[in-house]
């Protein structure tokens, strides 16, 4: 079996196991990275037993790291997952800096690449292409390639992208399902596609009708009680429950989310915090919480442990 269908079958049995985990990328509070505090959070989040895991991607905050830095995050995770589940390393920018970074991540044992959207510009779909071929010209890890932001496939692309030796993947972070309905039924069989919208629970019954049951969980880095507990009421289609922890938890958490534009990471950080979790602050450009906003996060992710039955 070659390493490309290995990784697709371990991630595909993992997502019928469980969310897709991406920690946290801990900073000290002088902004220097905290390899010791990311170690225990990686090692908390792999103890839950999520599908796979996803380090130095967008909740990671991939886009403050440098190369070192980079170095130490993945390579951290990989010793902590110990081969028990797939890591896949977050790596952007054009495909140059992009091949830079994957050649850090397989020397660190990562077993796949999600690929971030590229830098500012906007890009026909050609260069979209394009940019995923010239990397994969320069790796040997598959890759899952990420439509977010400026990147946006057509179901020709898609098929292009998918008959790209190593591209194994799409993760979705439009929502726009009748453009991905009609990626998945242009996509080869076993080709794999992720929900990654922002906060993707609110979605996840959605995409799962067009054939996309697996998604990403901010909350997981913080609260994976309540993400778990999310997971498998949508699994064994508990409704009442799915729509309880919607409308008290996950609902008030997008309305928070939605009020600073970074939130989606800051708010995650801080949660964990709360928690005792050894994250430490969002760099610049994001920004951490307002003491008024910490407050309002710190009462939702009381109420959301309630739900489930959890400590805070």
């Amino acid at each position: 079996m070659s390493l490309d269908r290995e990784t697709v079958r371990r991630l595909r049995d993992g997502m019928t196991q469980g969310v897709l985990s991406f920690p946290l990328t801990s900073f000290h509070d002088d902004g220097s990275l905290d390899p010791d505090g990311f170690r225990a959070h990686a090692a908390a989040q792999i103890a839950t037993a999520p599908g796979a895991v996803f380090p130095a991607c967008g909740t990671g905050e991939f886009f403050s790291l440098d190369e070192d830095e980079y170095r130490q995050v993945i390579t951290i995770a990989v010793e902590e997952a110990g081969g028990r589940l797939p890591v896949v390393a977050g790596v952007g920018y054009g495909w140059a800096q992009a091949a830079r970074f994957a050649r850090i991540a397989q020397e660190a044992g990562a077993d796949a690449l999600l690929v971030l959207p590229h830098y500012l510009v906007a890009a026909p779909q050609d260069g979209l292409v394009a940019q995923l071929e010239q990397l994969a010209a320069r790796t040997r890890l598959p890759l899952i390639a990420y439509q977010r932001g400026q990147v946006t496939f057509t179901a020709a692309a898609l098929r292009r992208v998918a008959a790209i030796p190593g591209v194994i993947g799409l993760k979705d972070g439009h929502s726009d399902l009748d453009r991905l309905q009609r990626l998945t039924l242009a996509a080869p069989d076993g080709f794999l596609f992720f929900n990654g919208a922002a906060t993707a629970e609110i979605q996840a019954r959605a995409y799962a009708t067009v054939g996309v049951p697996a998604y990403s969980s901010a909350v997981h880095a913080f609260a994976p009680e309540i993400a778990n507990a999310f997971f498998t009421a949508l699994r064994d289609g508990d409704d009442k429950a799915v729509d309880r922890l919607l409308r008290d938890f996950y609902v008030p958490f997008v309305e928070l989310r939605d009020r600073v534009p970074g939130y989606a990471v800051s708010l995650v950080k801080a949660a964990a915090r709360l928690r005792g979790r050894p994250v430490g602050p969002v760099r610049a450009p994001l920004t951490d919480p307002s003491p008024t906003d910490l407050a309002d996060l710190g009462a939702l992710l009381g109420a959301g442990l309630d739900l489930v039955g959890a400590a805070l």
